[in-house]
């Protein structure tokens, strides 16, 4: 493992039944391959040495030895190659046979790992065969030239890096309690599964659904390698399914009923597995819980070192979302709609619990202050009150521009809400004049004059009518603090809190298809396509918007990136660095640029704790929320020192 990454491979190798030369030649090809491609470790399909379909051949001596003598073949490929491999061979035990993994590095068999569950049903008879592991007793045999212990207790194996898998075999994670459950409890974040699976109609969805949720639910990896062409079709066909999951997504996997043999790679996220088990306190609960409860009844999983490897030339291969926030499915209007009810459920509830009839929200003729705007007027809808109970407020100021108010206004008319304007320029001069101000100093006491003006007149308008006032701040400004402290930072209740700025255009833009009047739909467009601004700096001598938020705290996409990964998982800012440059172009953002507002997010996360520290209530939406009461509690004073460093030598 590398900056947290682990390569691994699932191999479908073209099989001869009963022939293990043959079979034995296509798997070191594909082993010489995967290490070729620096994969550290490749899982091979069930009794691959064999072939699964050998059926009473597997009580022969002749084809048990052939396997073995294939198995130190393997052995004496690896002993200069840096992968582990992980094949299937039926191998005898005392009176016995076992449906076996056999784990190998370097020569050496680290372990073997007996299949628990044995499919007797329907066209599978396993138990005429093989001795499942929950029928032996702990014994040692000699297998491939070396002694080993084989018994019925679970087996975890840990790289030289400290990365633990573990094993199953097929039917085990069909079964209603895998080994897999108990095998990630005790610490493994990856599971291999040596697969004999055949294809029914159906069956590959149902597999793959199975397999995505069993790697969820187990905050682990799947690695499943099935056997394909060259088996028996005496009765069954098997497709030769080689899939990768990664926390119940799909990272890799091959093409179904092909007549060469595959193989599928996938780097693992180790790092992003152990932050969503932190994270997890259900998860450290079970451990607790089967801790009590199986420490009286069994012995713990036995722990197998695997040995060092040569430390190679890292490239990552993986690919990062640029824009994490935003929703990835087929239907993105489902996905916006159900975001967006989310926001109108949360003010519909506080709305009805307080009595209020009566909103109050500032209208800039931004994106922010819109979408908030949008879900006043769906919940004022649903709840069936007047949209004239929505007070919409443009407030301008000594940098509004005709382009923004004009917006601001034609939305209010058209949406029907009720329209008040208050300019704020005189009461801001004399506020100017009491405390000393020049007007000419365009200062931070200059913009947030203006500010706290427009949130003193949102207040009292609401005391006046009895109504709430509507936050319109988003989830990107809160994480830069990109807000006047008890200005716009403050309300009655925030329903973009949880919403970062990347998803806001998506938002107002499927609210905006669903709109039948084309003047506000216009509207919308415009806004969408007005540069983000706080308009507190006067406009330019043409009239345009000359402050623009994304010149001074820096491009929104990026920071939401950083933002995402760093609260979803915890990830260190080197490790930021790095993902960002491999989900944004050099054309999009050098390293340079990236590094640079990559400080000044960690500089900006902390140093304005204290403005989320006392945030109004508001819907959580997606994965990642800043409230004080839910997702994130930090000290408004802690020290950033350790993340800026890193982003400075990242």
């Amino acid at each position: 493992m590398q900056h947290g990454f682990m390569k691994v491979a699932a191999a479908v190798p073209a099989v001869r039944v009963a022939d293990c030369h043959y079979n034995v030649t296509d798997i070191e090809s594909l082993i010489a391959k995967a290490e070729g491609l620096q994969a550290e470790v490749i899982v091979f399909p069930e009794l691959c040495l064999t072939g699964y379909t050998c059926q009473d051949l597997f009580r022969q001596k002749v084809l048990l030895d052939a396997a073995e003598s294939g198995m130190l073949r393997l052995l004496d490929l690896t002993r200069k190659l840096d992968i582990i491999g992980i094949v299937g061979a039926p191998i005898p035990v005392g009176g016995a046979i076992i449906n076996a993994a056999i784990v190998f590095q370097q020569g050496q068999i680290l372990g073997i790992v007996p299949k628990t569950y044995l499919p007797n049903y329907s066209e599978f008879y396993e138990k005429r065969w093989f001795t499942s592991a929950r029928d032996l007793r702990p014994t040692t045999i000699r297998y491939a030239g070396q002694p080993l212990q084989i018994g019925p207790e679970p087996k975890i194996f840990v790289t030289s890096d400290g990365v633990k898998f573990g094993i199953e075999i097929c039917e085990d994670v069909w079964a209603p309690t895998p080994p897999s459950n108990r095998l990630t409890l005790e610490g493994a974040e990856i599971i291999f599964n040596l697969s004999a699976s055949d294809e029914l109609i159906g069956k590959h969805r149902y597999l793959c659904s199975l397999l995505a949720q069993q790697s969820a639910r187990t905050l682990s990896a799947y690695v499943y390698a099935g056997c394909g062409f060259g088996e028996s079709t005496q009765d069954v066909v098997y497709g030769g399914n080689a899939l990768i999951y990664e926390n119940g997504t799909l990272l890799a996997e091959s093409q179904r009923f092909q007549l060469d043999s595959q193989l599928v790679t996938a780097q693992i996220d180790v790092e992003r597995l152990r932050a969503e088990r932190s994270l997890n306190t259900t998860f450290a609960g079970a451990v607790a819980s089967m801790a009590r409860r199986e420490g009286r009844l069994s012995v713990p999983a036995e722990t197998v070192e695997c040995r060092p490897v040569t430390i190679r030339e890292f490239t990552l291969e993986r690919t990062f979302d640029a824009h994490p926030f935003i929703p990835k499915s087929e239907d993105m209007a489902a996905s916006c709609e159900e975001i967006f009810s989310i926001q109108v459920m949360g003010l519909a509830k506080r709305l009805v619990h307080t009595g209020c009839k009566h909103v109050v929200i500032g209208i800039s003729g931004g994106l922010d202050s819109t979408l908030a705007l949008l879900v006043c007027a769906k919940t004022f809808d649903k709840l069936q009150l007047s949209r004239r109970g929505i007070i919409g407020v443009t407030m301008p100021g000594f940098g509004t521009t005709g382009r923004t108010y004009h917006n601001a206004m034609t939305l209010m008319q058209h949406l029907g809400t009720s329209i008040k304007e208050v300019n704020i320029a005189e009461s801001v001069r004399r506020h100017f004049e009491d405390i000393g101000h020049d007007e000419s100093v365009h200062d931070i006491t200059y913009e947030n004059s203006q500010a706290r003006e427009r949130t003193q007149i949102l207040m009292d308008l609401a005391n006046e009518l009895g109504g709430l006032v509507i936050g319109t701040g988003d989830l990107s400004e809160l994480a830069l603090g990109w807000a006047t402290y008890n200005g716009d930072h403050m309300s009655m209740y925030g329903v973009n809190a949880s919403i970062p700025k990347t998803l806001i255009r998506h938002l107002v833009s499927y609210v905006s298809g669903t709109i039948d009047d084309e003047v506000t739909q216009q509207t919308l467009h415009d806004i969408i396509d007005t540069p983000i601004s706080p308009e507190l700096i006067p406009a330019d001598s043409e009239g345009k918007i000359k402050q623009k938020t994304e010149d001074l705290v820096g491009p929104y996409e990026l920071h939401d990136f950083f933002l995402y990964y760093f609260l979803r998982f915890g990830f260190r800012p080197a490790r930021l660095f790095m993902m960002a440059r491999k989900a944004f172009s050099p054309e999009q953002y050098t390293d340079d640029v990236i590094r640079k507002w990559l400080r000044t997010f960690c500089r900006r996360f902390f140093a304005q704790q204290f403005k989320r520290s006392c945030l109004p209530d508001g819907p959580k939406v997606g994965s990642v929320s800043l409230s004080p009461r839910g997702d994130w509690r930090m000290p408004s004073d802690a020290a950033s020192t350790l993340w800026t460093s890193d982003a400075d030598e990242a």
